[in-house]
């Protein structure tokens, strides 16, 4: 369990959150696998992408451990916010015999990219790429194996902070290294090892 006190918060910034959904349906408007799980997962993995590289999130949304994957807390009220202003609409669409959730932008519809950089949208276009003709299942799989979703409970946050974990195993020079940098931490404190 991860306690509140040990974790940065970011404003959630609605505007940025609402156009990058309408961005990311229109980017995807192509992909046949693309649905409201993908949608989650790619706004997740934008987030936090551009934490890793940039120190800070694109839009600041909370992301919350659901068993299908990491999900953004904001995604319902936005998206009812967008599909109330008719700018995206929900459709239903089979993909390989299973009913699927497409999340569709209106015809009149564009995102405003003023409110984004070049290099937040090159991330989120990484991510798209990077997910194309992915199923759900293989992008919620994909996304089971970040260290915050193993680490919170069900429902719990996902701090930001876990991005710069990694769930591959150690070698062992960094073992050994981990071991080290240990031990001289607690004789620092006058831990006798």
């Amino acid at each position: 369990m991860v306690r509140r006190e040990d974790l940065t918060t970011f404003e959630f910034n609605p505007a940025k959150f609402r156009e990058l959904i309408v961005y990311i349906a229109e980017r995807c408007a192509e992909d046949p696998t693309f649905g409201a799980v993908k949608l989650n997962k790619i706004l997740f993995y934008a987030d936090i992408s551009a934490y890793r590289e940039l120190q800070r999130p694109i839009t600041g949304a909370t992301y919350r451990k659901h068993s299908e994957g990491p999900a953004p807390q904001q995604l319902v009220e936005v998206r009812e916010s967008l599909i109330d202003a008719g700018r995206i609409a929900m459709r239903e669409r089979s993909h390989f015999g299973l009913p699927q959730q497409c999340p569709v932008v209106e015809r009149s519809t564009e995102a405003d990219l003023t409110l984004f950089t070049n290099r937040e949208l090159e991330l989120v276009d990484e991510v798209i790429e990077f997910f194309w003709r992915k199923s759900a299942r293989e992008v919620s799989d994909y996304s089971q194996r970040e260290p915050g979703w193993i680490m919170t409970d069900e429902l719990e946050e996902i701090p930001y902070q876990a991005a710069h974990l990694s769930a591959e195993p150690l070698d062992q020079e960094a073992e050994l290294r981990g071991r080290e940098i240990g031990r001289e931490f607690l004789r620092r404190r006058g831990v006798r090892v």
